[in-house]
């Protein structure tokens, strides 16, 4: 896919000049990217280190559902890998149970899916972009890639990413949606807290982001309704 800059998509609504506020420190880069799904990096060089300890085995949208655990029945949860989320997380702080205690930064750092996302986020990978407080002081839904979709990144996207706060800030934001969606509602086209817009398809256990699928959705933290998607989505060029 192709990543372009995303500067002036953050003066579309007031939360995105307080996310950017509190994440971006810096206008550095330009141009765009090529993001190759056949290229692959790895996290742990490419990457900073995440907040939690990776999984070895990461969850797989092909995987059918059986079955959902903690705290939610099968039916508030959507998406062919709700199963094995359940089976490879079936307890503690990043299971479904467990991450309904937290805010939703808390939650995403103590899922060992998203330990990409979570150094996104947090300033380990850029240290001009950190949306901490900002996510977990705020009603959201939350695309969140897990650390697959990560891993199709090129090393090259990711150095641009380390040093371009912007680009950075602009690309997570796009994943933020304020308000609370469940996955009944969540279907439509929604303006995201970078100010473009993104459009949820499908039904049931079939539903895509732009063109990710949801591999699990609907899981609730204490501020924020999550989707684990299997690509990390590219904001429209401006």
């Amino acid at each position: 896919m192709i990543v372009k800059r995303t500067a002036t998509l953050l003066a579309g609504l007031g939360l995105a000049a307080t996310l950017a506020a509190c994440g971006s420190g810096s206008d550095a880069g330009s141009g765009s990217m090529t993001t190759s799904p056949s290229s692959s990096m790895s996290s742990s060089s490419d990457m900073s280190s995440p907040m939690s300890s990776p999984m070895s085995s990461p969850m797989s949208s092909s995987a059918p559902m059986s079955s959902s655990g903690g705290a939610m029945a099968e039916g508030d949860l959507v998406g062919p890998g709700c199963a094995d989320y359940a089976a490879a997380v079936p307890s503690g702080a990043g299971s479904v149970e467990g991450m309904a205690a937290d805010p939703v930064a808390v939650a995403a750092s103590n899922n060992p899916l998203l330990t990409q996302l979570t150094a996104a986020v947090s300033g380990q990978l850029n240290p001009q972009v950190n949306l901490v407080d900002t996510l977990n002081n705020g009603e959201f839904t939350v695309f969140a890639p897990v650390d697959d979709a990560f891993a199709a990144l090129p090393a090259t996207t990711v150095d641009t990413l380390k040093t371009d706060s912007t680009l950075l800030t602009g690309i997570l934001t796009y994943h933020v949606v304020p308000g609370q969606l469940s996955p009944d509602a969540v279907v439509g086209t929604h303006t995201t807290a970078n100010g473009a817009t993104l459009e949820v398809t499908g039904s049931g256990d079939a539903l895509m982001v732009n063109g990710a699928s949801v591999i699990c959705g609907g899981v609730t933290t204490a501020n924020a309704t999550v989707y684990l998607i299997d690509q990390v989505l590219t904001p429209p060029a401006s």
